[in-house]
């Protein structure tokens, strides 16, 4: 129900509860957060007015656990409750139960949540309501899963009814795998949203993913226009942009229409989200509607000049939307990158780790259109230098968000804001995200949600192992110029300076993709000598040299490097993007060592599933595990085909990056 407030309770974490903090404060709103213990030092913690501490770790224990979040509200004395995205945005039992406590709700009815919160019961509602939607079918727990699936048609998705981000979601080529999808569909969704219910729907090949943003108030709903979602992997989107090359504006108009129809028919009031899937043909058909702001949601801001949560607020608080919101104007085109903790080259696997610099040059945090201004570049982050990011939670680290007067300048703006981007101390999708904004298929428009999986090559390193002789000549001398600057005796001397001469001075880094390179400089009275794996650099000339900054000139080109060096990690900024280096030990030691053909987890987590026993024999790219962290599961194949020698863990067992989980030997492999 509608109501002033003055003190709002922000129910979520990272990125969008910096979002909906800040919003706040804009409109002189106090704000409360809520944290796990993980999220003690979080940034959103700091910058809200005050903060509750949720003993635990699991989001199951934390964010939630409605009692909790109630009784922060109680004790803090806040009046009003926002959801954000994810989590229990659309659960409308806590929507009832903060509306019965005497909280202003941040969003929809809880009737509205209710309907559209089952995807089962939301196909029927549109349905009903003239909206066309993909032909598919719920599966309960005793119904007959291949009579349901041939009623459907392959290929199919199997889907969680609850929830949202690809979470519960797997695709199914024929009947030979629809039971262990619907199994692990069941599990995911359980873990993630707490209720295991599954559907399943044709899967349309090569549809566009085309979402409306609607907003509602009391006398009217309206349409904010398209975003288009459709660079997505593992179903969770990877980019957005707005406006849609695939959308004119007769088809904007009857997606709009269909949207509002569908908003109406559950009686939605506030800010949502009906998808939509564009088949080859121009059809579409409803998808789902998400009942709270989306991720995605900085697009449609920057190319309308609207602020999506001032209306929230404005709405739940029992005012009319703003007049730009009433009459919305599509200027220009902005794109939105998510930027996950993950290796790409690596299958996209999640990372842990601390964030030892995140910096974007030119990117404003948070900005938000004000009277239509709007920034030219958005970086909305859940991180900041010394973030701890674990496995409890899903890896996004930040979005950057591009605007221009069209689209080939807000692509060509994100990609050189991304290339140069300072990101230290976790592996990230970057490179991989610069690769797709420059790639030939997205500057065509010709983007569908199979774009990622034709595509392999985006997931190199935007820094090639041929190419990077001047990032590691760059490293090796910003290292010899820090060792100079600490040098206790003969500061007036130069860095690497020798009286006579003498052998060069020798760093071997460890290259991602490149396996090991020695660099070997001296500097004589003549010029710099340098060579990068053995190969001499022609016509070296340094311009200037310290600890932080290289301007070193190689062959007739001039090139400036940003250098950072923690430990013996060495990240090297320069033209064509960044390079991350380990420096090798001079003498290393033996050390420990896996027994060959070992399988260790690549990320810490739980086992949730073994797919075989000691003494069996596997064929290469046999499941041999099911990995759970981050709210996903991750399947563990076998490295080559072999036998089983040995099981380290059992089902349950909670494992830490780099364990052996399984020693397989070869087949090939010599009797012992």
């Amino acid at each position: 129900m509608a109501r002033p407030f003055s003190k709002v309770l922000v129910a979520n974490r990272g990125e969008i509860a910096r979002r909906v903090i800040r919003g706040c404060r804009a409109r002189g709103l106090a704000t409360v957060a809520v944290h796990s213990e993980p999220d003690a030092g979080a940034p959103f913690v700091g910058e809200a007015d005050e903060a509750v501490p949720l003993a635990g770790a699991a989001a199951a224990d934390t964010y939630l656990d409605i009692d909790l979040l109630l009784a922060a509200a109680a004790r803090t004395g806040a009046d009003a409750v926002h959801p954000g995205y994810g989590f229990l945005a659309e659960n409308a039992g806590f929507a009832e139960r903060a509306i019965a406590a005497g909280l202003a709700w941040i969003g929809p009815p809880p009737a509205a949540i209710a309907a559209m919160g089952s995807k089962v019961r939301a196909r029927e509602l549109m349905e009903a309501a003239g909206v066309p939607v993909v032909p598919g079918r719920a599966l309960g727990d005793g119904d007959d899963l291949a009579g349901a699936a041939a009623e459907v048609g392959y290929p199919l998705l199997v889907k969680a009814s609850a929830g949202g981000g690809g979470k519960g979601m797997r695709p199914v080529a024929g009947p030979g795998d629809l039971e262990d999808a619907v199994a692990a569909a069941r599990r995911e969704a359980g873990a993630a949203f707490g209720d295991p219910t599954v559907f399943c729907e044709r899967h349309l090949q090569r549809p566009r993913h085309i979402e409306i943003q609607v907003l509602a108030d009391a006398d009217a709903t309206v349409s904010l226009g398209e975003r288009e979602c459709s660079v997505q992997r593992r179903h969770q989107k990877v980019l957005e942009e707005a406006p849609s090359t695939a959308v004119d504006p007769d088809l904007r108009e009857r997606l709009g229409a269909a949207a509002i129809a569908a908003a109406d028919a559950v009686g939605y009031v506030g800010a949502g989200t009906v998808e939509f899937l564009l088949d080859q043909g121009g059809e579409f058909f409803f998808l789902e509607m998400n009942t709270r702001l989306q991720v995605e949601h900085p697009v449609t801001e920057l190319v309308l000049g609207v602020d999506l949560v001032a209306e929230q607020l404005r709405i739940a608080a029992g005012g009319p939307m703003s007049d730009r919101a009433r009459e919305p104007r599509i200027d220009g085109h902005a794109i939105e990158v998510r930027l996950y903790a993950e290796d790409a080259a690596a299958g996209f696997l999640p990372q842990t780790g601390t964030v030892e610099r995140i910096e974007v040059p030119g990117a404003e945090p948070f900005a938000v259109p004000d009277g239509g201004g709007r920034a030219a570049l958005r970086l909305d982050s859940g991180v900041e230098d010394g973030t701890v990011v674990g496995p409890e939670y899903d890896p996004m680290l930040a979005k950057l968000i591009a605007w221009a007067p069209d689209r080939e300048l807000a692509a060509a703006r994100l990609a050189a804001a991304l290339a140069a981007a300072e990101l230290d101390g976790l592996v990230t999708n970057r490179d991989f995200l610069v690769r797709l904004l420059r790639s030939d298929p997205f500057a065509a428009g010709a983007t569908d949600t199979g774009l990622l999986d034709r595509e392999p090559e985006l997931g190199e390193p935007l820094v090639e192992a041929a190419a990077a002789s001047g990032h590691l000549a760059a490293a090796a001398l910003a290292a010899m110029a820090e060792r100079r600057a600490e040098a206790p005796v003969l500061g007036f001397a130069p860095p690497g300076f020798r009286n006579n001469f003498s052998e060069p001075q020798r760093i071997s880094f460890a290259i991602p993709k490149g396996g090991e390179v020695e660099v070997a400089y001296a500097l004589r009275r003549d010029g710099p000598e340098i060579a990068v794996g053995g190969e001499a650099l022609e016509g070296v000339r340094i311009h200037s040299l310290a600890p932080d900054r290289v301007d070193l000139e190689i062959a007739g080109i001039r090139r400036r490097y940003r250098v950072r060096r923690s430990g013996d990690s060495h990240h090297v900024n320069g033209p064509g993007g960044q390079l991350d280096l380990t420096e090798l030990p001079r003498y290393p030691g033996s050390g420990g060592a896996l027994a060959e053909g070992a399988l260790v987890a690549p990320m810490p987590g739980r086992v949730i599933r073994l797919a075989v026993t000691e003494g069996a024999d596997v064929e290469e790219g046999a499941l041999v595990a099911v990995l759970e962290a981050m709210k996903m599961e991750h399947e563990l194949l076998a490295p080559a085909a072999g036998t089983v020698a040995s099981l380290h863990v059992a089902e349950g067992d909670q494992v830490d990056a780099g364990a052996a989980l399984a020693v397989i030997d070869p087949a090939d492999a010599a009797p012992r």
